[in-house]
């Protein structure tokens, strides 16, 4: 298996540079694993596709306006992205400006100093804020678009899903930003149920795999959690003789990593199906040959070429029919990457 095996050519005129109005309106390609077929729906038709007993699992972090800008001491510019908080006042950011070595301070416009106290890989810094960011960020934070996006996004909240809650996620959980208040309702109305983990969402999502084997690549670590209720509510699910549906690839490596994680002995085929809460790091890496242990279907968007979450999915529906689908998908004008719209795996 190489990294290469994972790339195909996608036109820019494919990325979607705007959200689909409304939500739901966007297009969603259906895949069935078992026989290769494909279907051409409408997000807003996903209830078509679910059965009573089925349990949706949606990512519910929040994004931060983690994109903040300071000035040193010289006047010159600095951007600061942040990734992940370590503690009150430290994070892990991306930087960019010159100079900015161990000890170096910078200013943030209408707002505290920060200072660089660890030099990590490449660009990334550890700062130390003089006094917690977070009351600062409506007033000094920009929300952090991919860098394919080049549209200016007039409604923030557009790049927020409609059930967010845990703020902590430097990119948004695209494939749940097409359900709507109302289709969810719906779904919950007929008998869909419905639960929530939290995974905070790192800009390392979007880096391609350099490494020629795909199996030497460091996985990037993010913080998720699975709470009891829901292991409650996948073990109900599983007993009953429904499917698990897991909203995006984000959703899918926290279920998994909970399955990593739970007793082995629990999940034999002579006793009840038993996953157990999680909580922390993880470094799941999933590729071709992966078995997963939760995960029965997913919904997710298109993914950026030689990427983790590319090989995420071929590891679920398979390489040769992922790349097939994702042709296909470009012959008929479906729309790429965080904006864009959906695939229905089954």
């Amino acid at each position: 298996m190489k990294t290469t095996d994972f790339d195909y050519h996608l036109p820019e005129t494919s990325i979607g540079q705007t959200p689909a109005e409304p939500r739901d309106s966007s297009r969603l390609l259906v895949l069935h694993r078992d026989s290769g077929e494909v279907e051409h729906r409408f997000f807003r038709d996903v209830g078509s596709l679910l059965r009573p007993g089925d349990l949706l699992v949606l990512n519910q972090t929040r994004v931060i306006p983690a994109r903040i800008f300071a000035r040193k001491d010289t006047g010159g510019k600095v951007e600061l992205l942040l990734l992940r908080r370590r503690d009150d006042l430290t994070w892990e950011a991306l930087v960019g400006g010159k100079g900015l070595r161990v000890g170096k301070l910078v200013h943030v416009e209408d707002g505290p100093t920060a200072q660089i106290v660890e030099i990590l890989e490449g660009s990334e810094r550890l700062i130390k804020f003089s006094e917690p960011i977070e009351p600062y960020f409506a007033q000094v934070g920009n929300v952090p678009l991919p860098p394919y996006i080049h549209e200016k996004l007039s409604d923030p909240e557009r790049y927020q899903t409609v059930f967010s809650k845990e703020p902590g996620s430097a990119a948004a959980p695209t494939a749940g930003l097409h359900f709507t208040p109302q289709l969810l309702d719906a779904l919950k109305a007929a008998g869909v149920k419905v639960a929530y983990v939290t995974l905070h969402v790192g800009l390392d999502t979007f880096a391609p795999v350099n490494e020629d084997d795909p199996a030497e690549h460091k996985i990037h670590s993010e913080w998720c959690q699975l709470s009891q209720a829901t292991a409650d509510a996948i073990n109900q699910t599983k007993r009953n003789g429904g499917r698990v549906i897991a909203v995006g690839t984000t959703s899918v490596r926290t279920l998994e990593s909970a399955g990593q994680s739970s007793s082995s002995d629990a999940q034999t085929a002579n006793s009840e199906y038993q996953i157990e809460s999680f909580v922390g790091a993880t470094t799941l890496f999933i590729l071709p040959g992966y078995q997963f242990k939760v995960v029965d279907a997913m919904i997710t968007n298109f993914h950026l070429p030689k990427s983790t979450l590319l090989m995420l999915v071929s590891a679920f529906a398979g390489r040769e029919k992922i790349l097939e689908t994702y042709n296909l998908a470009i012959q008929d004008g479906y729309r790429f990457y965080s904006f864009g719209d959906a695939m229905f795996i089954e």
